[in-house]
């Protein structure tokens, strides 16, 4: 929580001045019962209109006077909650830029999301109201409680036994808010997440009919969301009504002290009253305290999940892509795993047991099993989003711990699964694999990736606008794009991640003939479903539970790998009668 308070830096003033009006504020309010009190006494009382006139207008003045020092203070809080909420959020997301695929998952993508806008939101809203409230509610009510004893010591007491009583009330509910608070926002997350699935999956969703099935499990949710909130409402909103019982009958002592006092000629009937709009100030300013209190209370709880992200250490920050590489081995060869093993960070078996494999410039590596087997597992371990537990992983004999991971994957071109297309132009989207990268560059690299005609024919080519998610293209078109995208960029080593499961066989016999084509110029790694898409590679791994049941090329492994052929006629039934 502590390292929060460091993006305050460069708003010391504001958070200065900000509560320094509010209080000039208080005090010049402290002031209108004493004033109250002399036009009934001396004014009313004697008659005197001129007197009650100009006391009126000293009463507007400080009104005015008040109103341009709340504006002012408003003002400076509000500067400094929203640059403060404006550094926290860009830290946030500066700092989840550099988590590894390991603290991504122990988040959970719909927890960062929260975390980013509605705890930082909660944060911002605490830290305006806390500069304006903070001081200046304890402020009047302290100021109340010495006018009070200015006016009269015996009426007074009831004001000090008044005031602990309410802050024990108030400040024990604050603490027993803030677990509270901290529940009602992990349940939102769990909102956050369904939302989502349900977003993304909408499709999917409508095509089973699952809409009712939907709809039972939001209903769920958000179920628990609100017993939870009602929970909360119900211990917070004890707050407002034991604070009006406790002044009410306050008040009613005081009258009735005060009405006794001025039967026996101790207290003017000015000066009760004055003590009654002391006890009313009190009333009004503990009841913003107390909505301050809540507010804090979810500020709190909503600063500690930030600090949380914020505190996390990055695992996965890259260094600088222009770093020096250290001295490689002659002869080594582009990337080499020895006995590799890889457990995920929850996981209780090894996702990867003893990976040995070499990878020659060159060369084209084809990985293939059943789901799960562990082949996407094995090709995150080559950019280094996860380091393996034991064995090594070297790149031209160097191994990967010794190279920084932004010079590393600036060597790697990467197509993931799931091809994904960030806003704005396909230009724009090309650029990422070279930001220098020139138009006949760009389409040099469309033309390998068996996208160049699809690209062209698109109102405006390469300026042409891809929708969020590219919703305005067929996955077939997203995978080219993606494809194109790590070609622009000249990788020493391209990974295809199952990366051409939409093409149809006419293009994906093409695009395999491109990278034929070039693939002296670089190592390729192919995963795939499919054995027609590996076939041609001079090596093919077949995994099966994260161990590499069969090593070496087609024709071998149909003669040596029962899952292998397994797969093979599985995909091709008549090939299998001829065997």
């Amino acid at each position: 929580m502590k390292k929060l308070f460091s993006y305050m830096r460069g708003y010391r003033t504001e958070c200065v001045l900000a509560p320094l009006f509010k209080l000039i504020e208080a005090l010049l309010e402290l002031f209108v019962p004493v004033l109250v009190a002399d036009i009934i006494d001396f004014g009313i009382g004697a008659g005197d209109r001129g007197y009650i006139v100009r006391y009126s207008l000293y009463i507007a003045a400080l009104g005015l006077l008040g109103l341009l020092f709340s504006v002012t203070a408003q003002y400076f809080s509000a500067k400094a909650a929203i640059g403060f909420a404006s550094r926290l959020r860009l830290a946030a997301f500066s700092r989840i830029q550099g988590f590894s695929y390991s603290q991504i998952d122990s988040f959970g993508i719909p927890s960062m999301i929260t975390r980013l806008t509605g705890d930082i939101d909660r944060v911002q809203s605490g830290v305006n109201m806390t500069l304006r409230l903070f001081l200046r509610s304890p402020f009047v009510v302290f100021g109340s409680v010495i006018a009070a004893f200015l006016i009269d010591t015996k009426s007074a007491l009831i004001f000090t036994g008044t005031v602990p009583l309410l802050s024990v009330i108030v400040f024990g509910i604050m603490l027993a808010g803030i677990k509270l608070f901290k529940k009602v926002q992990a349940k939102l997350d769990s909102i956050t997440k369904s939302t989502g699935d349900n977003l993304r999956g909408v499709r999917v969703i409508r095509a089973f009919r699952g809409e009712d099935k939907e709809v039972e499990n939001f209903s769920a949710t958000a179920a628990a969301l609100a017993k939870i909130q009602k929970f909360t409402g119900k211990i917070t909103s004890l707050l407002t009504p034991s604070t009006y019982i406790i002044i009410n009958f306050a008040t009613i002592l005081l009258i009735y002290v005060g009405a006794l006092k001025v039967n026996q000629g101790d207290l003017s009937q000015g000066e009760v009253v004055a003590l009654y709009n002391y006890m009313a100030k009190i009333l009004v300013e503990l009841i913003k305290l107390a909505d301050l209190i809540i507010t804090m209370t979810k500020a709190a709880a909503s600063a500690s999940r930030t600090a949380e992200l914020i505190g996390e250490e990055t695992e996965d920050e890259p260094d600088d892509e222009n770093a020096p590489l250290p001295a490689f081995s002659a002869g080594a060869p582009l990337l080499q795993f020895r006995d590799v093993t890889f457990t995920y960070h929850d996981g209780a078996e090894p996702a990867l047991s003893h990976i040995d494999f070499t990878a020659p410039k060159g060369s084209r590596i084809g990985i293939i099993g059943g789901t799960g087997s562990g082949k996407t597992t094995l090709i995150n371990l080559i950019p280094r989003f996860y380091d393996a537990q034991s064995g090594e992983i070297s790149y031209r004999g160097v191994p990967l711990s010794q190279i920084g991971k932004g010079a590393l994957r600036k060597k790697i071109g990467i197509v993931p699964q799931k091809s994904v297309l960030l806003g704005g132009s396909i230009r724009d989207n090309l650029r990422w694999g070279d930001p220098n990268a020139t138009d006949e560059e760009l389409k040099n690299a469309l033309q390998k990736a068996q996208a160049l005609d699809f690209v062209m024919d698109k109102e405006g080519g390469l300026s042409y606008e891809i929708a969020e998610n590219g919703g305005n293209l067929s996955g077939g078109q997203k995978q080219r794009l993606a494809i194109a995208r790590a070609l622009v960029k000249k990788p020493e080593i391209l990974i295809l991640d199952d990366s051409s499961s939409a093409l149809d066989y006419a293009t994906d016999y093409r695009l395999r003939q491109a990278l034929s084509e070039i693939g002296k110029e670089m190592c390729i790694f192919i995963v795939s479903q499919r054995t027609v898409s590996v076939k041609d590679c001079d090596t093919i791994l077949v995994l099966d539970d994260g161990v590499i049941v069969g090593k070496g090329t087609h024709e071998e492994l149909m003669k040596s790998c029962d899952i292998y052929r397994e797969i093979h006629y599985s995909q091709y039934p008549d090939e299998e009668g001829k065997a």
